[in-house]
């Protein structure tokens, strides 16, 4: 008879589930490492002066001009909410573009970057996690703003639409991520943080003010200028699109939820995108 080779089965190494382990365990690295350079972001933004500044401005003048009745004016807390709401705009603005705008060159510039680097973070890792630090930090301001806002609200309206809220606050916010994950492109693009500053913050303004009527403005051109006017329309990522103020301005209700969840859904899109391109750019970059 002819000996039977018995083969445990369990000392048998399936390259299938072996791909898939060192894929989930690559996944699970990758998220702790991103995970701890977003909590060090998010300490650094609360330690900086930038957000302690812009939050005790707008409160001031808020509560300044809620403090005069002008002309009696019954109707003067839609005036107020509407200010209070465009200093929140330009503050969050303010605190997302320039915090995502260091982060980069601030770890080339005190060479921080070589000791991170040699742990074992890769660049995509780095990428991730300064987006996430900075993402959830303006997330943080934007509730205190916010809070602010329903404090100066409910005093004057005796009332609070928490779904209205919710929404707004949840939109702005998801805003606020197309807008770090490009200004996080353009601080590996560009040299400088100044320059990644203005430049971002001209084309956030410039979306915000005029890309709404830009398929207006090449109704009325020739060909080819009326293709890429149009090109460049369906390409921005439309950040008014977010712009909920008027309906919290003058509580005209919530938006409906389909309609909510397309918005986020249309930002992740937009932000995995600028993230990726960033990665694939930052991998090629020497970072002497």
């Amino acid at each position: 008879m002819s000996d039977i080779a018995v083969i445990n089965p369990s000392s048998v190494s399936v390259p299938g589930r072996t791909a898939q382990a060192g894929g989930l365990d690559s996944i699970v690295s990758g998220w702790v490492n991103s995970r701890a350079i977003a909590g060090l972001v998010i300490k650094e933004l609360f330690r900086r002066k930038d957000f302690y500044a812009l939050f005790v401005l707008t409160a001031l003048i808020t509560l300044i001009l809620g403090s005069v009745n002008f002309f009696n004016e019954a109707n003067i807390v839609r005036y107020l909410k509407e200010i209070c709401l465009f200093l929140i705009w330009v503050a969050s603005l303010v605190i997302a573009i320039t915090t995502a705008a260091r982060q980069i060159p601030a770890e080339r510039e005190s060479r921080t970057i070589f000791p991170l680097l040699a742990k074992p973070v890769t660049r995509s890792h780095v990428i991730l996690g300064k987006f996430l630090g900075c993402w959830l930090a303006v997330g943080i301001s934007l509730l205190v703003f916010y809070l602010f806002f329903g404090i100066v609200s409910a005093s004057r309206e005796h009332g609070v639409p928490l779904g209205q809220y919710f929404q707004a606050v949840t939109l702005h916010w998801f805003m606020l991520g197309m807008v770090i994950a490009m200004t996080v492109l353009g601080s590996i693009v560009f040299a400088a943080p100044s320059s990644n500053n203005t430049i971002i913050f001209v084309i956030s303004a410039g979306i915000l003010l005029v890309g709404r009527h830009l398929n207006k403005l090449a109704v009325q051109l020739q060909e080819p200028s009326q293709s890429i006017v149009y090109s460049i329309y369906y390409c921005l990522p439309h950040l008014e699109l977010f712009d909920v103020r008027d309906l919290v301005v003058h509580n005209l209700g919530a938006i409906p939820w389909l309609v909510w969840l397309g918005a986020a859904s249309y930002a992740l899109v937009y932000a995995v995108l600028f993230l990726v391109i960033a990665c694939l750019l930052f991998r090629r970059k020497a970072l002497n």
